[in-house]
């Protein structure tokens, strides 16, 4: 019975092994590109992919040649990161009805998100989350419950809470590349490098160091394993699915799945995906930069095809006649002020070949690039020449301002919907595991107070979740709609004064802060 016992967890722990270094390799274009994304914005513009799905750098055609980095994708970049934070992904949820009860359990649901939102920091998690899209293209959350979190109940036991962090989709692995949705995915693999001792700590299983890698480059030194966590979705054989976690030769868990998360009481996987621009028939998104990339290329092309034309302008092109001067002094010191240019008697003297000032056509294409770069990635200069005009219109800027700000719309909806189906799982865990009745802390203008729930006062399908978008309005404009509301009494109550929390809400919208 034992021989048979250390046989099926060989066999699992091996075949978990096996899927996962078969997807690795299947996945390696996804990498490169991923990593060609992130060498264009650190600015490593001079490599490419080669038909290994590697990483090589591009060697230059001769030794002369410039081969400067101008880097446009990195501001681009920055900018958009800019606008997508002023994104104040908060879930405002709405009862079903317009009775007591359901208004009531709306209430509740939204208390438990806010508390949630500030608690885990999750403004930090979503920046994470999103910066890792921009660049790489898809992004991950992983929202699970951690019963070592929350208050201690007695000695060694703690009443657990919700854990979500932001996922590196160098980290996913799944079965089927052309699934475009988490659900759709019959098994995900999420490989994470832990130091052993945490491995220790968590699992309470003692593992050898391995050689980890992080992008298929750069090693995590000594002291790391990696942890391959294989989530199956439900079947015929295993009805509620099934998590086996493995690292090295060990099994060090192996049952069904942990979540109840998805709507109708069902068990799913614990990731949410996120993408910059999807890409239709992929499960993988792409970010803003594979579209740069070209463009890119091109401009430091010109820039540098540019600066060579003016060295040439600048230092000259010298004409000799063979055999008439000592070539290697010349090609060594050149023409330093000064210099005495002796050439043989009788042979032509040297000159310099005539050349015309610098081409129209360098600067067109140079500002034509620039063009395509604003036109491809949605962020507009504002304050360059083209829109710097004393004779534009407060209203015309504000119309730039919104045009600019739609352009990224595609890219505020995949965050708001991976927000908003992270609420729903939040709900759905506390639904499944706060079973003790607990207290989350609420704050109510300038009060604070607490909130008593346990599982069975929670809802999770009969909600509705809405966003109160700021991105599409700057402060100055919410600003300027305040003080027309104030002008036209709307604000006022039954007794025609603004009351206590109406103005500590419009002194903090003003950057002031609350005057009693």
């Amino acid at each position: 019975m034992k021989k048979r016992k250390e046989n099926f967890v060989e066999d699992i722990v091996e075949s978990v092994r096996r899927d996962y270094l078969e997807r690795l390799r299947l996945r390696k274009p996804f990498e490169a590109r991923w990593r060609l994304n992130y060498d264009f914005y650190l600015g490593r513009q001079d490599v490419g992919i080669n038909v290994l799905s590697e990483i090589e750098r591009e060697s230059k055609g001769f030794s002369w040649q410039e081969d400067g980095i101008y880097n446009h994708i990195a501001p681009i970049i920055d900018t958009r990161l800019a606008k997508l934070s002023a994104l104040k992904p908060k879930m405002n949820v709405l009862p079903v009805s317009s009775s007591e009860n359901d208004e009531k359990l709306a209430s509740l649901a939204q208390d438990i998100l806010y508390s949630c939102y500030e608690r885990l920091g999750l403004s930090e998690v979503i920046s994470k989350a999103t910066n890792l899209s921009e660049i790489m293209g898809t992004s991950f959350y992983k929202v699970i419950w951690n019963g070592n979190r929350g208050r201690k109940v007695n000695d060694g036991l703690f009443e657990g809470d919700i854990e979500i962090d932001a996922v590196s989709p160098f980290e996913i692995f799944v079965d089927d590349f052309t699934n475009e949705d988490i659900n759709d995915c019959e098994s995900i693999i999420h490989a994470k490098a832990y130091s052993t001792k945490a491995i220790k700590n968590i699992w309470g299983v003692d593992v050898a160091p391995e050689d980890v890698s992080l992008f298929g480059g750069e090693n995590l030194g000594a002291s790391k394993a990696m942890v391959i966590e294989k989530y199956e979705s439900p079947s015929i054989e295993h009805p509620n699915g099934r998590l086996i976690i493995v690292c090295g030769d060990k099994l060090l868990h192996i049952g069904e799945l942990p979540y109840i998360n998805l709507s109708g009481q069902k068990r799913g996987f614990p990731f949410i995906k996120k993408v910059a621009i999807r890409v239709p028939g992929s499960f993988y998104g792409i970010s803003i930069i594979e579209k740069l990339i070209p463009i890119q290329r091109a401009y430091n092309g010109v820039k540098n095809r540019k600066h060579e034309y003016m060295n040439r302008l600048s230092l000259g092109v010298l004409t000799v006649e063979d055999g008439s001067i000592d070539i290697g002094d010349l090609e060594q010191n050149g023409l330093e002020p000064g210099k005495i240019v002796v050439f043989r008697q009788g042979a032509e003297k040297p000159e310099f070949l005539k050349e015309e000032t610098l081409p129209d056509a360098f600067e067109k294409e140079e500002e034509s690039l620039l063009n395509e770069f604003s036109e491809i990635s949605g962020v507009t200069n504002l304050l360059s020449n083209k829109f710097n005009s004393t004779n534009m219109s407060g209203v015309a800027l504000e119309l730039l301002v919104e045009q600019d700000t739609s352009r990224i719309n595609t890219t505020t909806e995949e965050i708001n919907g991976a927000v908003k189906e992270m609420s729903r799982m939040i709900l759905r865990l506390y639904k499944q595991f706060a079973v003790l009745p607990r207290l989350i802390s609420k704050s109510d203008g300038d009060t604070k107070s607490l909130v008593y729930f346990k599982n069975s006062d929670i809802v999770t399908d009969d909600l509705v979740f809405v966003f109160d978008n700021s991105l599409y309005e700057s402060l100055s404009v919410k600003r300027e709609h305040i003080l027309q509301l104030i002008d036209s009494g709307l604000l006022k109550n039954d007794d025609g004064q603004i009351d206590k929390d109406m103005k500590r809400k419009i002194l903090e919208l003003f950057g002031i802060g609350y005057i009693s």
